[in-house]
Order: structure tokens, then sequence, then C-alpha cells
């Protein structure tokens, strides 16, 4: 990705919160629209995007964000809600000089697009979500982990066995292999 004309910066978006950012490296031409890159909870922004990324990278300028504890982000913050990742995100945007952007994010990064996009519309001109939901509320939360099987969502994303870890890799690669064929034909 360095040689695409990104490169990484660590933004301190409030004390003891650092995120990661993947942005242009000069100052994009301001008549290319500004897209930024939401991925989910199994990866980080550059393996979850990078193809999308190196297909869009001329025509438009490109953000994508590490979400926290993925990818040298990281807080010492107790708060850990889609509130607090869309503020995150939104601070490091604005950071880097952004003032108008299309969100893009895939599974709990559709989440965190729409919440940004309710926070800050100033920010958000458009969200493209897959494999995602507005908002996570209890009901739909229980049904996912059932038809899962996971009893509860620490199990799933933080998987303590093998058996586990091979499930996690296999609705990963097949989340990934659903949001490469969705998303490429939109652009």
């Amino acid at each position: 990705m360095k040689l695409t004309s990104m490169r990484p910066r660590k933004i301190e978006v409030e004390p003891g919160t650092i995120m990661n950012f993947w942005a242009p490296t000069r100052i994009p031409n301001k008549n290319k629209n500004a897209v930024v890159f939401l991925h989910d909870f199994v990866g980080d922004g550059m393996i979850t995007w990078q193809f999308q990324v190196l297909a869009l990278l001329r025509k438009y300028a490109i953000y994508v964000p590490d979400l926290l504890f993925f990818g040298g982000s990281a807080t010492g913050d107790s708060r850990q809600t889609v509130d607090f990742h869309a503020e995150c995100v939104a601070k490091g945007l604005v950071a880097l000089g952004l003032q108008r952007c299309t969100m893009v994010g895939f599974s709990y990064g559709g989440m965190v697009a729409f919440k940004l996009a309710k926070l800050r519309p100033e920010l958000v001109e458009s969200v493209v979500a897959t494999c995602s939901i507005p908002a996570l509320t209890e009901s739909i939360s229980k049904e996912c982990l059932q038809r899962l099987g996971f009893p509860r969502w620490s199990e799933l994303l933080l998987p303590n066995s093998v058996d586990g870890v091979k499930k996690l890799f296999e609705m990963k690669k097949l989340f990934s292999l659903e949001m490469k064929s969705s998303l490429l034909p939109l652009w």
C-alpha cells in the first residue's frame, strides 16, 4: 500500500486512544470524492479492503481506518460501543482534513458507518453497507448467535479453541467472498 501513495498515520483522537488511518500521502485533489472503508471484526482495514483500494485509488481519495484493537489502533477507554468507534473515526478523519465523504462499511464497519452518518451528517454524504444492519438490537443479536451456534459474541469473536478459530475463519472467508463479489460491480 505504501507504493500506492497511501501511508499509515497514527492519530491520537483523544487522550489514550490512538487510531491508525491509511490515508493519501498528499492532500487529495478537491475534485476527487473521498471514500472511507470501514472493516469488520475479523481483519484490519487493509486486509479487508485492499482489492477495493487498489481498484478505486486513481478515481477517489481513499481513507482506511483500522478500528480500535486492529492494525495498531488501541484505547484504554472502557467505552466499547458503536458510538465510541464512530466518534473516534470522525475525529481522526477531521484531523486528516476530511470534510465530506462516502462511508463504505462491511459487517460491523457498516454499523459504525450508519452511526457516524447519524452523529455527524455534515461529514457523511452517503453510506454503502454490506452484510450489515443499521443497529444491532438485542433480538437481532440473539437470533444471529443462535443461527451461528454460539451462546455469546465473545465466544465467536475471541475463540478459545482450534475449532472456534476454524469456524471464525470459515465465516470470514464466506463474508469476504460475498463482499468482493457484491461490492465491486457497484463502482
